[in-house]
């Protein structure tokens, strides 16, 4: 099936870095007109790929962003993240920001552009994480923040079908420019990639790969989803610990 989206405009939230960029290059790469929008330009500029300055977390700019365009077909909401944070070691205040940003910006930037996508029969893409499925020790906000966006994206497939679909990618670790951040160096790095089933950590072009086909006519009896881009997911622990048919 041909997954090419020519013609087609997308706007992708945060799609200036990481996996963001790798969503915004694989829509310009399968022939989309495509705009990225987030705080900060990207560095260096992305090939074929538009940017505008928004900040999510203000309601009035993001509606008004939207009506200034023309058209929009495809809606990537993939702008979030979280630091590394135990619960105990920030107040409620702190922690309601990570949900805001993951959570109710999704919302926000989707109801500004819903008659847009009404009017093409469009598509929302969420960028979901797996952290909304397992526990999520030193990122628990992001986490729940993750699995209301899965379900706020399964709703929303039923109240705006059959005009739009919508869908969530559910992903593993990504190994992006600000990787080592969290797993640490490259040994870092080499050892997370050995726990994930397929050997590797994501690369933003296969999120970005998953995304289009989505948003594609491939996928056009898929709405209310969840797509697993986890390489696997993770080695139960009890395997490991488990003494059955082990060597003594």
């Amino acid at each position: 099936m041909d997954n090419s989206l020519r013609g087609r405009t997308v706007v992708v939230t945060g799609g200036t870095r990481g996996v963001g960029a790798g969503i915004a290059r694989a829509f310009a790469e399968a022939g989309a007109q495509v705009l990225a929008c987030a705080r900060r330009p990207p560095e260096p500029p992305l090939g074929g790929v538009g940017f505008a300055p928004l900040d999510l977390r203000d309601p009035p700019a993001v509606r008004a962003f939207f009506d200034a365009l023309p058209r929009v077909d495809v809606l990537v909401n993939n702008a979030g993240g979280t630091p590394y944070r135990p619960l105990a070691d920030a107040d409620a205040e702190r922690h309601a920001r990570v949900i805001e940003l993951n959570l109710v910006t999704p919302l926000t930037a989707s109801l500004a552009a819903y008659e847009h996508l009404k009017r093409s029969r469009g598509t929302v893409v969420m960028i979901g994480s797996v952290s909304g499925s397992r526990p999520s020790p030193g990122s628990a906000a992001y986490g729940a923040a993750k699995a209301g966006l899965e379900n706020l994206a399964r709703s929303m497939a039923v109240e705006w079908a059959p005009e739009v679909r919508v869908n969530t990618l559910v992903v593993g670790m990504v190994r992006t420019e600000l990787a080592h951040l969290h797993y640490g160096g490259q040994d870092g790095i080499e050892a997370v990639s050995r726990t994930v089933p397929l050997g590797r950590l994501a690369a933003p072009s296969d999120v970005g790969a998953a995304a289009v086909f989505l948003a594609s006519d491939a996928a056009r009896y898929i709405s209310g989803a969840s797509l697993l881009v986890h390489g696997g997911g993770e080695r139960p622990a009890f395997l490991d610990a488990a003494t059955a048919n082990k060597e003594d």
